[in-house]
């Protein structure tokens, strides 16, 4: 099968288009043929090492990088396996299973839950699809049973493939927040796969959404379901600061220079929760703040057991929408995260891999 492998932290040389062998299911496996994989931040911060705690931190995400600590390990939990198949969103059809608990008949169209709590809901403890082990950046890419959800929907694969890993981190972020009907919900980073997908989950549930985002993208972000939308100039449609907002719940995966204001948004006893740091991972924080308003402060990468369900139940029911800004063969992943980096699209970019002249005899 063709494949995108990533050979080791660095620019976009890492990413080598090969002829590989295709995976054979073990007990408890399925192969999927891949029909179509989203474009992720997750994919170039593990390429090039951003998750590692450099000194100092590596900002640019689109340049090569060294760790500063001679074999220091720059994935999220430890040292990542190269050569990797990255991947994180996957959309695809079940091809075989292996030995052991059956997965979905051959054919079932289904998305792979791309974090997975392989101890248990009990425990924290996540094996990501395309970081921990090979993902969707290929023809076909095994999973386990567990993990494949089948969709009923009249969704194209490529819209299918703009939802697990945005809408997923949406999602856990939204639930483990609390989020509910009536309360004001202020998005950072808005016209983005996860912002966007925030603004519409949040919606969802009754909230009222305020959306941060550049003068540009305001009018699709409000075609979204947002509010208000405040630009990034600090001021919104009236006038008023973000930190006179007085906010129940920020969502905010940008981080970096803007986290005071974020913060100073919320109203006594708000919750600020974050899944991501793309405006840099280190900020300022003034504990007064956290402290004398009774802030709640949330992390969130392990994905609740929940949430991955919920939004399958939510395509199916016509509830949310794909945003798919634009596609890329698999063979152009480059051009494709330089498009992701330039910030300029409004929801997802996907890749596409060439159709396979024959399915796979697959021997488990």
């Amino acid at each position: 099968m063709k494949a995108i492998i990533t050979v080791g932290h660095g620019d976009y040389a890492m990413l080598q288009y090969r002829e590989v062998a295709i995976p054979v299911p073990g007990p408890g496996e399925v192969l999927l043929q891949v029909l179509a994989a989203g474009v992720n931040n997750t994919d170039i911060n593990t390429r090039v090492g951003w998750y590692g705690k450099t000194d100092p931190p590596v900002l640019r995400k689109d340049a090569a990088m060294e760790s500063s600590v001679p074999g220091a390990p720059l994935g999220w939990s430890g040292a990542t396996p190269f050569p990797l198949i990255q991947g994180a969103d996957c959309c695809g059809r079940v091809v075989a299973c292996g030995p052991g608990p059956q997965g979905p008949a051959p054919g079932t169209r289904v998305l792979v839950r791309s974090c997975m709590r392989h101890r248990g809901f009990g425990a924290m403890d996540t094996r990501w699809l395309g970081t921990d082990f090979d993902g969707a950046f290929a023809q076909f890419v095994k999973v386990p049973a567990g993990e494949v959800f089948p969709v009923d929907c009249n969704w194209s694969d490529t819209e299918l493939a703009s939802i697990p890993c945005a809408y997923g981190s949406a999602e856990n972020m939204l639930h483990r927040a609390g989020v509910g009907p009536g309360e004001h919900v202020l998005v950072s980073g808005a016209s983005g796969g996860v912002g966007s997908a925030v603004v519409q989950l949040a919606k969802r549930r009754g909230a009222i959404v305020t959306a941060l985002t550049s003068m540009s993208k305001r009018a699709q972000v409000l075609r979204l379901g947002a509010d208000r939308v405040i630009c990034r100039d600090g001021h919104g449609d009236a006038g008023a600061p973000v930190a006179d907002l007085q906010v129940d719940v920020v969502v905010d995966n940008v981080g970096g220079p803007a986290f005071p204001a974020m913060l100073g948004a919320l109203r006594r006893g708000g919750r600020y929760v974050s899944s991501g740091a793309i405006g840099g991972p280190l900020v300022t924080l003034d504990l007064r703040t956290l402290y004398l308003r009774d802030l709640r402060m949330i992390g969130c990468t392990a994905w609740d057991e929940p949430v991955f369900p919920l939004l399958i139940g939510y395509i199916e029911r016509g509830e949310i929408r794909p945003l798919v800004a634009q596609t890329f063969a698999l063979s152009q992943i480059a051009d494709a995260q330089r498009a992701f980096l330039e910030k300029r699209h409004v929801g997802n970019i996907v890749l596409v891999p060439e159709l396979p002249a024959q399915l796979p005899s697959v021997t488990a």
